[in-house]
């Protein structure tokens, strides 16, 4: 199996951060190596992301909008493709998302992260703290990530 990096922004209540740790759960049982970079703690070096094989990203919701730590990714994606794209597109991805309400990150999550390369699964949504179906869904999303590898 391949290496999956698990992108994500948790800090208030670590909703997204439990969703982050039972993708890499199911990645790891099936057989993947598995790497949790949580952007409120740290940038990601591009180079780093060029080495994994698939990646899932995950957000609380901002005001209908993904976590400035992943927006900044983003940005840092865009301009290091636009001189050196091996590596960087055309990689397995899964989302996961949580909010205390509205929930609207849904539609720019799925939009901006659309170019890394092929979405596996559906978006995972929690509403709150996630309970054990949504913990579930996590962790088959990290079978099917590592199965994509």
């Amino acid at each position: 199996m391949g290496s999956i990096l698990i992108l994500y922004h948790s800090q208030e209540y670590g909703n997204t951060a439990a969703m982050a740790q039972a993708i890499g759960e199911g990645a790891r049982a099936a057989g993947a190596d598995v790497t949790l970079v949580n952007t409120n703690e740290q940038r990601l070096d591009l180079e780093q992301y060029r080495h994994f094989d698939a990646v899932a990203f995950g957000s609380p919701d901002y005001w209908s909008y993904i976590a400035g730590g992943l927006k900044v990714f983003i940005d840092d994606w865009y301009i290091a493709c636009k001189s050196n794209r091996r590596g960087l597109e055309n990689k397995p991805y899964g989302l996961f998302y949580s909010h205390g309400g509205g929930g609207d990150v849904r539609g720019p999550l799925e939009k901006l992260f659309s170019r890394m390369g092929w979405q596996v699964g559906e978006t995972i949504e929690s509403y709150g703290r996630p309970n054990n179906a949504v913990l579930e869904a996590c962790r088959e999303l990290g079978r099917q990530l590592a199965n994509a590898t």
